[in-house]
């Protein structure tokens, strides 16, 4: 039986929009920076205010990155997500402290070195508590979403008190490194160096992990598991391994992101990975769970739309993410990229 030909216009149509669909989210960040372009007057403050905006959203990309892999493959609600972003800047910052010769020095290379080594020991830090983390408080409430909600939850508050035990309840001030101290004049703007510094490595970390997922044979792995776990357990992969693999590499993204969210501010506090649990649980949500590219789009937006907003309206911006949270929801329920699993 053949279609008719009045209804061939209709289903290329159709078929059009499907294969177009993926590529629309991709559009919106442009949007919105011509949007914010229109809206702001003076272009030193606009050009400004998008580095800064691309700043957070690639730090916020760097701490919920993690968490929408944890929530696409192991279908786990990790609300103690936040305890690695805060551990993750504890310790990143404390070496960072120990090598006051290196930060101090004019030299960027040794900046970078500092703040390179001040990562590394804070991915490895929560990686670690990553692995203890899954395996005495996930494990056990996998397939419970309520569970998983109060368990990881406890998590939290129990870490949070252990850093203000070790590192004392007052927040702890500092400054970034010499080279990354001030900004750069460009077309009029002053762009923080730490920022752009911001935006090349949350940049380096989304190829990164797209070249992981998409070019390697555990990123196929991972990538089949999300689609249909049963399947990838019958071909012989041990996907318990994958899921405690995923986890301990979520966590050490949010230690990175911790670190980053450190310097950024100058200051970090026991609860801080907790305040940010908000901006991250709207980039994961908004993207589409388990998709990277869809946690980077949104963490973009969340981003751009907080410093576009806080500038024209400063009242505003603390519903502005709420409100671009509600807007893509009723425009697409799942999420901008959303991954579908297998029925």
């Amino acid at each position: 039986m053949t279609t008719a030909p009045e209804h061939a216009p209709k289903m290329a149509q159709a078929g059009l929009a499907e294969r177009l669909g993926p590529y629309i989210p991709m559009l919106l960040v442009p949007i919105l920076v011509v949007l914010g372009f229109w809206a702001i007057p003076n272009t030193s403050s606009w050009l400004t205010l998008t580095v800064s905006g691309l700043a957070m959203g690639m730090m916020i990309f760097l701490m919920a990155s993690g968490l929408t892999l944890v929530f696409g493959l192991m279908d786990v609600i990790n609300f103690g997500h936040g305890a690695f972003v805060s551990v993750g800047a504890f310790v990143g910052i404390s070496v960072m402290l120990m090598m006051g010769h290196m930060v101090e020095s004019p030299s960027l290379m040794l900046n970078l070195l500092a703040v390179l080594i001040a990562v590394v020991g804070a991915m490895v830090a929560t990686g670690a508590m990553g692995w203890a983390f899954e395996k005495v408080i996930v494990e056990p409430v996998y397939g419970h979403h309520l569970k998983q909600i109060l368990v990881t939850m406890g998590g939290l508050i129990v870490v949070e008190q252990l850093l203000i035990v070790l590192w004392g309840p007052e927040e702890i001030y500092f400054t970034r490194p010499e080279a990354l101290k001030g900004a750069i004049t460009f077309a009029g703007a002053a762009l923080e160096k730490f920022r752009l510094v911001a935006v090349v490595v949350g940049l380096v970390v989304f190829l990164t992990m797209r070249w992981v997922l998409r070019g390697t044979k555990i990123g196929l792995i991972v990538r089949a598991g999300v689609q249909n776990g049963e399947m990838v357990q019958a071909l012989g992969y041990h996907l318990r391994l994958v899921f405690v693999g995923v986890f301990v590499a979520g966590s050490a993204l949010a230690g990175l992101g911790g670190v980053m969210w450190g310097l950024y501010q100058e200051v970090i506090t026991a609860h801080m990975g907790n305040q940010a649990m908000i901006l991250i649980f709207i980039v994961v949500i908004i993207g589409g769970l388990g998709s990277v590219e869809g946690c980077f789009i949104g963490a973009l937006l969340v981003g751009l739309m907080q410093n576009y907003v806080a500038f024209l309206e400063p009242k505003a911006a603390l519903i502005s993410n709420i409100g671009l949270m509600v807007a893509i929801l009723m425009w697409r329920p799942m999420g901008m990229i959303p991954v579908v699993k297998a029925k």
